[in-house]
């Protein structure tokens, strides 16, 4: 097993999860981001990946015996600039992970979800709630982090028990 497992919720709304094996030891946070005009002419404000904030994160478990599974960007033409979003996320996240030579696989949310949150969950409100609710309870230290759920936390416990 892998001494650093290492989950990413994607996009600028979502987290960061790592789990540290061998001492049965688990962090998360929420992505780092950064408030910057668009890049288009109209007056709009989007957020983007903190790079620097990112890789001090993850950075520091380069060295080790380290694997990361980035949930696939949500990609939805009726929802353009979510999607667009989620993927200029996704892609710094890679191409960090790329330059620090961090290895990475790639997952579908709903094959993490699927074994570990309850049968019959639907809806996207469900999901959140669901997940909040076990990742606090897998991991009950990290409840006084406000963010609307675990799913890194998540997607990196998936991993361990799969043995990814």
């Amino acid at each position: 097993m892998r001494d650093v497992i290492i989950g990413i919720d994607n996009g600028v709304s979502g987290s960061i999860g790592i789990i540290l094996t061998e001492h049965n030891e688990y962090f998360f946070f929420k992505t780092p981001v950064f408030k910057t005009q668009d890049y288009t002419k109209k007056k709009k404000v989007i957020s983007r990946l903190d790079r620097k904030a990112f890789k001090g994160i993850v950075g520091g478990y380069a060295f080790r015996d380290v694997k990361t599974f980035v949930e696939r960007p949500f990609i939805n033409g009726k929802m353009f600039n979510a999607s667009l979003s989620a993927v200029r996320c996704f892609e710094a996240q890679i191409n960090i992970l790329e330059d620090l030579n961090i290895s990475y696989e790639i997952l579908d949310s709903k094959e993490c979800q699927k074994p570990l949150l309850p049968q019959g969950v639907q809806g996207k409100d469900e999901l959140k709630k669901a997940s909040l609710d076990v990742g606090n309870r897998l991991f009950p230290l990290q409840k006084e982090i406000k963010h609307p759920d675990r799913d890194a936390l998540l997607i990196a416990e998936y991993a361990r028990r799969q043995n990814l």
